[in-house]
């Protein structure tokens, strides 16, 4: 895969060009007509060569089914307008996918947050890195008994995720609803000791993250993971009561991201690959297929 070194020449001149004329008067318009003409011809010529540099590439991606593969076949079309065939692998568990990219087996993954990621090279000795974030699946507060998250009743029941990951972030979205305060810089390492402030006397109940969209009904809120919650059949966008920010320090640790081994990140035909997950194009199908179950972060 080649540098488009001629690509980024072209459209600098093209757009210097346009800005000039612009600026001019109709007679240095005229003057320039001629030059802008070249300028058009030598870009359009660039993209061809563009287009031929990659004709020809295929970029093997592993991914998880849901929503990770789905958004990148998402994303076929757009890479195809360049000449690159996108080949998406499916795995169902979280290893194979980054030992076939560091193995070289595939070019990219794309089914992991940034945690998940520095840990599997810290203990698989692997050499991967981030290229980029694309979306995240935010957690979100769910009703059960009770539906008024304004009049919380004293001595409510919520339950959250027993892992200490998720019960973090569980306990830093009740805290940005102001149901509860957090102690400073327990950030998402959070557990229920480092609530500080509980004006509602909320209990919080620890359970199992996948159990909980079934205890929906026995508490007055539960806390559930984006995932699990679409997998319930709950609506994200129409029966959280509250969701992640985009802005949240969950969602910006806990994004999900477009990975690569060492070396690879700036690959054009993976910089390509890149552009078309975060292409308006792709931010549309996410945001019309998800239901806010996987918001782009782009």
């Amino acid at each position: 895969m080649k540098k488009l070194i001629s690509v980024v020449l072209a459209g600098t001149l093209a757009l210097s060009l346009a800005a000039c004329g612009s600026s001019a008067s109709s007679s240095a318009a005229e003057s320039t007509a001629p030059a802008e003409s070249e300028a058009a011809s030598t870009s359009e010529a660039a993209s061809e060569e563009a287009t031929s540099d990659l004709a020809g590439t295929t970029l093997k991606v592993a991914a998880s089914p849901t929503p990770h593969a789905e958004i990148l076949n998402a994303a076929k079309d757009i890479l195809a307008e360049q000449g690159i065939t996108l080949e998406v692998v499916e795995f169902s568990d979280y290893v194979q996918p980054n030992l076939v990219t560091e193995s070289g087996e595939v070019d990219a993954n794309y089914f992991q947050h940034g945690p998940y990621l520095e840990s599997f090279n810290e203990e698989n000795g692997t050499h991967l890195v981030s290229v980029g974030a694309v979306h995240y699946e935010p957690f979100g507060i769910y009703p059960g008994k009770s539906s008024d998250l304004e009049n919380i009743a004293d001595g409510a029941v919520i339950a959250v995720p027993n892992d200490t990951t998720n019960e973090a972030r569980a306990l830093q979205l009740l805290a940005a609803q102001g149901i509860i305060t957090v102690r400073e810089g327990a950030g998402l390492t959070a557990t229920v000791n480092d609530i500080e402030e509980n004006p509602h006397n909320v209990k919080i109940e620890e359970i199992e993250a996948a159990q909980l969209p079934r205890t929906v009904a026995d508490v007055d809120f539960a806390v559930i993971n984006g995932n699990y919650a679409m997998e319930a059949g709950f609506s994200v966008g129409k029966d959280a009561l509250a969701t992640e920010d985009a802005s949240s320090e969950a969602a910006q640790t806990y994004a999900n991201l477009l990975v690569v081994k060492e070396g690879n990140e700036n690959d054009p035909a993976i910089q390509a690959l890149f552009a078309a997950l975060t292409s308006d194009t792709v931010k549309d199908y996410i945001n019309n297929t998800y239901d806010g179950a996987v918001v782009p972060i782009f």
